[in-house]
């Protein structure tokens, strides 16, 4: 989608409207970069998808559709992206509250596939591989009652959410039931499942910002549901959570939550396997048709602090539907199981005489293998999905700009003093190399002990 694209310009000028002209010039700049990286979506060639159909896994997926006046030419595109999966053990369940039905029984006649109609218990009865189960509902209650309609139908191991005018890749099933049926072997329960995913037109001829996601982090999730399309849950787990109506909008962040804190085992299948369409009355191409659902999100994260038992304040960033909390007292009080806050180091000299640029991020945020996440990426710019601006799970921090628990305080001020004494008459360069092993070793030591690291770019 081109940089100056109708909706792109009602994002600008909304978003310059809530936060100013400063922030909706770093914006629109960051934005102009990220047009300039070439997408291109490549559909699984026939090779592939011919060895999936003759090595798949046993378990079933029932994937579920509630379906409300669905246009007709997106109806039919998502029962073909269903119908052409190269794995075979599925069943769709289309819970209709509306006007869909007829449509859905014209195509499976038309493409010869098996439809049972939930009304007759009868034909519930055994399972049947790539059928449709075609439920109509005496009305339409929301997105939440009519997807647990749906749920309560489900005869598979696990359930795909499927939006009624998005797109399954052809392989998105085998991935997604070969994942499982590892993740089970090694004993997993309470799976769910997420992959990558991007956009594509109304016409579905143009793919584009794909959404490469990190692997589960739950302090990621309490500021955005970047778990979002697809995922695949064990239906007993979901049949356990459901829906809330309470939640429409963002149910489906409010069900991430609530299995996060239910003890669900989260694994992330680093694949394209969903294509979200984009037209003016999706959020994924107007974020402000839909600011309810902000709203709603906000509302579960509210909600989950309640129940953690957490005194927080959750509020809205720059970006429409991304969060922050902030604890009363300090993090440490409300949180024990967090040992490190950390922060992005100021720009300037920092305590070892060490200059930093300032027009740039320096994270202060360390992969395992030492190297910096967001590093390069200009101060005033998010980052890609808006991570640099969010607060994260890190696997190590800069010991220059962390505050510890109390527990660590004097193994932290040991350290630092260790360190500025082996860093004397050091070269800067040789300065940063001992900084940063002591870092990663003092990070080791906080989470062998069982402590997490909090990265927060606006503490």
């Amino acid at each position: 989608m081109s940089v100056f694209s109708l909706s792109n310009l009602k994002k600008t000028w909304y978003y310059l409207q809530k936060n100013g002209i400063r922030n909706a010039v770093w914006a629109v700049l960051e934005r102009i970069g990220q047009e300039q990286e070439v997408y291109t979506w490549q559909e699984p060639d026939e090779k592939t998808l011919s060895f999936q159909r003759e090595h798949s896994a046993s378990l079933r997926i029932s994937v579920v559709v509630p379906t409300y006046r669905t246009k007709k030419e997106h109806l039919e595109a998502m029962l073909n992206s269903v119908s052409r999966q190269s794995y075979p053990h599925w069943e769709l369940i289309v819970a209709d509250a509306g006007d869909t039905a007829e449509s859905v029984q014209d195509w499976a006649k038309k493409n010869g596939i098996c439809l049972r109609k939930a009304a007759d218990a009868s034909n519930l009865a055994e399972w049947k591989d790539q059928s449709i189960v075609l439920s109509t509902l005496s009305e339409n209650k929301g997105i939440s009652a009519n997807t647990n309609a749906g749920i309560e139908l489900a005869a598979g191991d696990a359930v795909g959410l499927l939006d009624h005018d998005d797109l399954l890749t052809a392989n998105a099933l085998w991935e997604m039931a070969d994942c499982l049926e590892k993740e089970k072997k090694r004993g997993k329960q309470k799976l769910v499942l997420f992959s990558d995913e991007d956009k594509c037109d109304g016409a579905a001829s143009r793919f584009y910002e794909p959404n490469f996601k990190p692997d589960f982090d739950g302090e990621l999730l309490l500021t955005n549901n970047y778990i979002c399309h697809f995922t695949v849950i064990e239906t007993a787990f979901l049949k356990e959570l459901k829906l809330r109506s309470g939640f429409d909008g963002a149910q489906d962040y409010d069900l991430m939550l609530r299995a996060y804190a239910a003890g669900g085992q989260f694994v992330h299948v680093p694949k394209v396997l969903y294509h979200w369409r984009c037209h003016e009355a999706s959020t994924a191409s107007n974020p402000q048709s839909k600011r309810y659902a902000y709203e709603a999100g906000q509302r579960a994260l509210e909600d989950y602090c309640l129940r953690k038992g957490w005194k927080a304040t959750v509020s809205g960033l720059k970006h429409l539907g991304f969060y922050r909390e902030d604890y009363e007292d300090s993090v440490f009080c409300q949180r024990p199981e967090i040992g490190i806050w950390a922060k992005p180091l100021p720009g300037g000299r920092d305590i070892f005489g060490i200059r930093h640029p300032k027009g740039f991020l320096v994270s202060g945020l360390y992969e395992n293998d030492g190297s910096m996440r967001y590093a390069g990426l200009r101060k005033g710019y998010s980052g890609p999905m808006h991570r640099a601006a969010l607060q994260q799970s890190a696997p190590a921090a800069d010991l220059r700009s962390m505050v510890v628990c109390s527990a660590l305080k004097e193994r932290y001020a040991q350290t630092i003093a260790e360190l500025k004494e082996a860093c004397q008459g050091l070269p800067t360069a040789a300065q940063e190399t001992k900084i940063l092993q002591k870092s990663m070793e003092f990070c080791k030591e906080a989470t062998a002990a069982g402590y997490g690291i909090l990265w927060d770019p606006q503490a």
